[in-house]
């Protein structure tokens, strides 16, 4: 399709939405388009303002492509819109956007929430609205919490903070360990994963918590340099990273350093500069811009946004598809038979084959495949090293 019939198909939807409204007579779609179709909407909740905002971005712009590539193949017995609730990143912000999407008859399902503080403070009330979440947060408690809705997309951080302790232990032979997070449920909980498997694999740690927005770095990085650990794991966001690398840098640790999915950003390189060089990321995401899998994706990214698709971009597309096909294999698409609940089954026994990975899950919604990446920063770049498996077995 292209791009004038794109935006007039764009303006149909618009105005026969604004027109014709409550012939919701499943609990599902609450509008009907001028053409008859149902008009179903995907959510995403995450940081779309504030410090980690690049990263909700991310994932915002991977939903907005699949929404707009899922309208123009014309293929569907619906019609797809998008609905954004921005938490800022933040557990306190994240029960009131949880509601903004909830109190829309038409949000069917949501990717989201983006970070795990977030995905625990708004858990209930997405489980309570029957509202399927489909989240890339990696704290491993997630699934056990009871939210019967919370679907991960992603493996957790038992198999990122894994990653990091075989990759230190096996491939670089580290004894002595420093272990930072920033005191969010994100960094602490997978500092405590990294703590035990350093621990059981005998390597000396050294474990710290610096809040995320500390002023000055400098007190940490010194007590990093004199600590005498072989290497750093930090569980934190690239906002923090940022000015504790540069901090690093100054007192002169020059140890092997590796962040996770947090820092896992251009952001990280853009505001820490030279001091980002060497240091190593995990993600349990796909690099969109050299998988060949996501050649296409990447393209097309960047035809839409003018840049190249960061991180969970990809997994985000992947997640919007996986939950436009549940509705489409339940019949979606003469006035809004589909309910909330039935997507939320379909979704959790789904077995759908993305751009980045095979998604199906457990009963509890967690993520039932594997796959931790490793990069490393050069020359100001991300430069993804491989699958952290098999860069050890490659010795």
């Amino acid at each position: 399709m292209n791009r004038r019939k794109l935006s007039m198909f764009a303006a149909l939807v618009v105005t026969g939405a604004t027109a014709l409204t409550g012939c919701n007579k499943g609990g599902g779609a609450a509008v009907v388009g001028s053409d008859g179709k149902a008009v179903y909407k995907i959510g995403f909740q995450g940081p779309l303002t504030g410090e980690s905002s690049a990263i909700g971005v991310n994932m915002e712009n991977g939903v907005k492509l699949a929404v707009k590539q899922a309208n123009a193949r014309g293929d569907l017995p619906f019609h797809v819109e998008y609905a954004a609730s921005d938490d800022a990143g933040s557990p306190d912000q994240s029960p009131a956007a949880a509601q903004k999407l909830i109190d829309d008859e038409s949000v069917l399902g949501l990717v989201g929430p983006a970070f795990s503080g977030a995905a625990k403070a708004s858990g209930r009330l997405y489980s309570e609205a029957g509202l399927v979440s489909v989240s890339h947060a990696s704290n491993p408690s997630l699934p056990e919490l009871g939210f019967r809705s919370f679907v991960r997309s992603v493996p957790n951080d038992n198999a990122q903070g894994g990653a990091m302790v075989t990759y230190f232990t096996k491939r670089l032979q580290t004894k002595k360990v420093y272990v930072v997070d920033d005191k969010s449920e994100y960094g602490v909980g997978l500092s405590k994963v990294a703590e035990k498997q350093l621990k059981e694999a005998g390597v000396e740690v050294v474990k710290a918590s610096v809040p995320s927005k500390t002023p000055d770095y400098t007190a940490a990085a010194t007590a990093v340099k004199h600590s005498g650990a072989d290497a750093l794991i930090y569980n934190g966001l690239y906002s923090d990273a940022a000015p504790f690398a540069k901090k690093l840098k100054d007192v002169g640790f020059d140890k092997p350093k590796i962040a996770s999915d947090g820092t896992y950003d251009k952001k990280f390189t853009e505001l820490a500069g030279d001091a980002a060089e060497g240091w190593l990321l995990t993600c349990q995401c796909l690099d969109a811009n050299v998988d060949p899998g996501t050649k296409q994706f990447a393209e097309d990214y960047k035809t839409e946004y003018k840049a190249a698709p960061g991180l969970y971009a990809a997994e985000s597309y992947d997640a919007t598809n996986l939950i436009i096909e549940q509705i489409k294999a339940l019949g979606g698409g003469d006035g809004g038979d589909v309910r909330r609940e039935a997507v939320l089954e379909k979704v959790k026994k789904a077995d759908y084959k993305g751009l980045t990975r095979q998604f199906s899950f457990k009963e509890n919604g967690e993520f039932a495949g594997n796959g931790i990446y490793l990069s490393e920063v050069k020359g100001g770049r991300i430069t993804l090293k491989g699958d952290v498996d098999t860069l050890v077995s490659a010795g």
